[in-house]
């Protein structure tokens, strides 16, 4: 039984990714990670708030100290969300939409991973705090897919990413995309996590004209390779959906670009 994360859900947020995370409930698409505008996060649901739960996240020398988890009862499933310090209490009712709070940036994060919401969905009588258990998420939107050559400008860096002007989004706030792969769309940390995901119909797993991994009920198992940009090993490229503004993200602790420079990726198997 998938719960499927309607248009009205979805929509809120700038960017969203099921497969993009080190965590258990990413593995097979079972959670997702919603990016807000800003620096408060609208509610994904509505319901009422059954428990709020403080916990130490793991040292970080950029993140906090403490994430905070929120338990709501929408009725019919019970919501899991992290990484957003309540505006909200115990046993208040709040509606999709709602301010729910601002975004934690926690330790569970990499240093490349921009603040954001975790999302997932419990049966009533699971343990919502332990954390595997989730119900697995269909996405009840068209994403589409952008086809991309391997190249591009950086036009945005961070002291450990970088993020091309390509593939571009046509037109950008009116719809979602993401990077086109064989009928279906790439998700997920290529191949610094485990796992990516193939949202749609897709057989193989493809960036820049290269199989990249073996899917398997919507799940890739990356093979065995490195990303090169420009030449040189980064730690991989970061993949989501996003109706803002799209292109390739290049992350690791050895990219070090600048707005402007020309990049380059291949995939290398010579390991």
């Amino acid at each position: 039984m998938a719960v499927t994360l309607s248009e009205s859900v979805l929509t809120q947020y700038r960017r969203f990714t099921l497969f993009n995370s080190p965590y258990a409930e990413h593995d097979d698409g079972r959670a997702v990670d919603l990016y807000p505008d800003g620096e408060t996060v609208p509610s994904p649901v509505t319901g009422t708030v059954e428990a709020i739960k403080r916990v130490r996240a793991p040292p970080k020398d950029y993140a906090a100290e403490e994430d905070a988890m929120l338990v709501v009862d929408t009725g019919e499933y019970l919501a899991r969300l992290l990484h957003v310090d309540p505006a909200v209490e115990e046993r208040d009712t709040v509606e999709m939409g709602e301010d729910l709070g601002e975004t934690i940036r926690a330790g569970f994060f990499a240093p490349w991973v921009p603040n954001h919401l975790h999302l997932g969905f419990r049966k009533y009588g699971a343990d919502p705090f332990r954390a595997s258990g989730s119900l697995p998420l269909d996405v009840g939107i068209e994403v589409r897919p952008l086809a991309w050559d391997g190249t591009g400008t950086v036009v945005e860096t961070g002291e450990t990413w970088a993020r091309l002007d390509s593939p571009a989004h046509p037109d950008p706030g009116e719809y979602f995309v993401g990077l086109g792969s064989d009928g279906g769309l790439l998700d997920g940390g290529l191949p610094h996590y485990e796992y990516g995901g193939l949202l749609g119909s897709g057989e193989r797993a493809i960036v820049a004209g290269e199989s990249v991994g073996t899917v398997e009920d919507g799940a890739v198992d990356w093979d065995e390779l490195t990303v090169l940009a420009n030449s040189e090993p980064i730690t991989g490229l970061a993949l989501f959906c996003a109706r803002d503004e799209f292109g390739i993200k290049l992350v690791g602790e050895d990219v070090d670009f600048e707005v402007g420079d020309t990049v380059a990726v291949e995939i290398d198997r010579s390991a």
